[in-house]
């Protein structure tokens, strides 16, 4: 009987060996499947823009609440014999008009700066996030109302809107100023958290779960809205800084926080009257708000990237 290792033309075939296969528990945990967070951080921690990032905004956050780490001068202790001096021991960044430490200013104002960033950010993406995801989940009627809606508030500028509500407003205070900034730009949020809803919807674990019997609202919360929430979280980081500008610009053109509130926009609003005789006193807010705002749209641009697949595919 001939054997099977031999062909008809009368060569020999050596037998192929068989490569065990471990079994899917006894594989490493590269080897498993991973979530698309964990593919995101992945990405991001090789990324050095997030690391400097990170650490920029991680600074400043400990700057806003723990002011007196940084410095122990007073920013409202003024003396108007120093009025626009330089630079002396104890004072680096020298004194405005007023006689004040600059320095001083610039760590205090971060506070008030910040708050509003992430108490607009905060409201505009809680607004944004529920709005959207129920307009686009049930439709009909709500989703008309909505989207109508935003495009009446798509059709005014935030900060022109900010304006002429800030100007009528008798108690100006960091509240009052997120709310008027998300009253006029929630409608961004929940079109890109409707659009990603509309396309989450018709998923097949949506499908299944509706197969199983789930009810609309729990696989709105368990499944849809956690799968299209990662658009959501990178408009999020790149609108905070964006907020922060726009309280500056409030308090710049003198309706935003009051003088009695410290905060970057009001120092450069107050220093713009000596940017010629004491370039300083409107540089270092300017530079403050700068590098705040930029550490913000740095970090949103590697988590846009990390959250992209098309974007890691590139990479």
């Amino acid at each position: 009987m001939p054997s099977k290792n031999i062909t008809p033309q009368g060569h020999y075939v050596a037998p192929l060996e068989e490569t065990p296969v471990a079994p899917i528990d006894k594989l490493d945990e590269s080897q498993k499947a991973r979530s698309t967070w964990a593919d995101a951080w992945d990405a991001m921690r090789r990324r050095p823009s997030f690391w400097i990032s990170s650490v920029l905004i991680l600074l400043i956050i400990v700057v806003a609440v723990f002011p007196t780490l940084f410095t122990q001068v007073s920013p409202t202790a003024c003396q108007l014999s120093q009025s626009n001096g330089g630079p002396v021991a104890g004072h680096p960044l020298g004194f405005t008009r007023q006689g004040c430490d600059v320095f001083s200013r610039v760590i205090h104002g971060t506070q008030a700066s910040v708050t509003v960033g992430l108490m607009a950010t905060l409201m505009v993406t809680l607004v944004g996030v529920i709005v959207g995801a129920l307009a686009g989940f049930y439709g009909g009627i709500l989703d008309t109302l909505v989207s109508r809606l935003g495009d009446i508030f798509f059709a005014i500028p935030t900060v022109l809107g900010a304006i002429v509500l800030m100007s009528v407003l008798p108690v100006r205070t960091p509240l009052t100023v997120a709310v008027v900034l998300a009253i006029f730009a929630w409608p961004q949020i929940a079109r890109i958290m409707r659009g990603a809803v509309l396309s989450a919807k018709n998923s097949d674990y949506v499908m299944a779960s509706t197969a199983l019997g789930v009810s609309k609202f729990k696989i709105l919360l368990r499944h849809v809205v956690p799968n299209a929430i990662a658009p959501v979280i990178v408009i999020a980081t790149v609108s905070l800084g964006t907020f922060i500008v726009a309280e500056a610009t409030l308090s710049f053109l003198g309706i935003g926080l009051p003088t009695n509130i410290m905060s970057w926009g009001n120092d450069i609003g107050q220093a713009r009257t000596s940017i010629v005789t004491s370039p300083q006193v409107l540089l270092y807010p300017a530079a403050a708000l700068s590098v705040t705002v930029l550490s913000f749209l740095m970090l949103g641009d590697v988590v846009r990237d990390a959250l992209d697949p098309k974007a890691r595919a590139r990479r």
